[in-house]
């Protein structure tokens, strides 16, 4: 029996505390999801970023974009920008840590993309440089965070926050609000017809397609159009 005053007893009802206002959610993770569809299956792009839990939860969501929720469909691009850690490490030694994620959006991000930026507190320095980046180079900002007002809201295009003083409570709806973003996405590409069944694999013995090439193939186009595999 669970002991009141427990640790488990405690963190479960500030989660249960924080679900009922997160109910009202719905519309704009509806919305969200759906025009996340139809950004990313035109060939937009999703760049996502936070730090320490945060960037484990954004990681979480883009593999989610790239494989797949539920159904077989097509790669959808979405790049965790603090899974860089050649560029994070060489841009915070050169420029230092609050570009992190600013200067990998300059370079990534195009009119039309989306930045979706996590963070507990939303006070977070390279967020917030990342966030004004963004705006500068044409994207759209999305942000996940703890309770509002505060800085990381107030520098995005819309905001969900999590009405909770404690951080974990506010991860744990932000890996929910990230299966749902999904969830709403996937929806809307079978809507569209987006969505694939995966084909029946070969039977054993015999070729999906065409012969197996094997080594490296190399092109010279001398204009007799030789080929030499090696």
């Amino acid at each position: 029996m669970m002991a009141a005053g427990s640790p488990l007893d405690e963190h479960l009802t500030n989660l249960a505390a924080a679900l009922a206002p997160y109910r009202r959610c719905e519309p704009q993770l509806a919305r969200w999801g759906a025009d996340l569809a139809h950004r990313l299956a035109g060939g937009g792009r999703l760049l996502v970023a936070g730090n320490g839990g945060s960037a484990a939860e954004a990681q979480h969501l883009t593999a989610e974009l790239v494989g797949k929720l539920h159904d077989d469909r097509q790669p959808l691009s979405a790049i965790a920008l603090h899974a860089e850690t050649s560029a994070v490490t060489a841009i915070a030694n050169d420029y230092g840590y609050a570009d992190v994620y600013a200067r990998q959006v300059r370079a990534h991000g195009r009119p039309g993309d989306v930045l979706l930026l996590l963070s507990t507190s939303g006070t977070s320095p390279n967020l917030l440089t990342a966030a004004h980046a963004a705006r500068d180079a044409g994207l759209t900002t999305w942000a996940l965070t703890g309770p509002a007002p505060n800085p990381l809201a107030d520098a995005c295009d819309e905001v969900l926050a999590v009405p909770s003083a404690d951080s974990q409570v506010v991860q744990e709806l932000h890996l929910v609000t990230s299966h749902l973003i999904c969830e709403y996405l996937e929806r809307e590409l079978a809507a569209a017809g987006a969505v694939r069944v995966p084909a029946e694999p070969a039977p054993a013995g015999r070729l999906a397609s065409g012969p197996v090439r094997t080594g490296v193939e190399v092109v010279l186009d001398g204009g007799a159009g030789q080929q030499v595999d090696a």
